[in-house]
């Protein structure tokens, strides 16, 4: 108990900055946190290392869960839900250089190859979509 005391204590002080981060309830919150997360992957990228790759992962995780919650999707993988905007939008594989060559996104497309963090973001700014949809 006294540990949680302790631990309370030292994160109290810097709670008022970064619960509003953190907190994805409504659509206001949900919209702020899609645009802090597009920020953090320009700055981010796919650096594992980068001192703010843990505060990406994380609020990556919860506009996810927002998502679920409150959107009616079917479950489906990033490469399905690029197949069905590929579909929708009547593009080729050849559309998409943001991607990479055709044959990249042929690889991508038959699961050979995962979408990097910067494929991701250009593909979620093309559709207009979250990134977590790609994810």
């Amino acid at each position: 108990m006294e540990e949680v005391k302790k631990f309370a204590e030292a994160v109290q002080p810097y709670w008022a900055v970064v619960e509003p981060v953190l907190t994805v309830r409504t659509e206001e919150d949900y919209a702020r946190a899609v645009t802090r997360l597009n920020e953090l992957l320009d700055e981010v990228g796919d650096d594992t290392t980068h001192p703010l790759y843990g505060l990406l992962d994380t609020l990556g995780t919860l506009i996810r869960a927002y998502e679920e919650e409150h959107t009616l999707m079917p479950k489906a993988t990033g490469i399905e839900a690029l197949q069905f905007l590929m579909e929708e939008h009547n593009l080729t594989q050849s559309d998409l250089p943001e991607i990479g060559s055709q044959g990249v996104v042929s690889e991508i497309l038959r699961g050979k190859r995962r979408l990097n963090i910067r494929q991701i973001r250009a593909l979620a700014e093309r559709f207009h979509v979250s990134p977590a949809v790609f994810i």
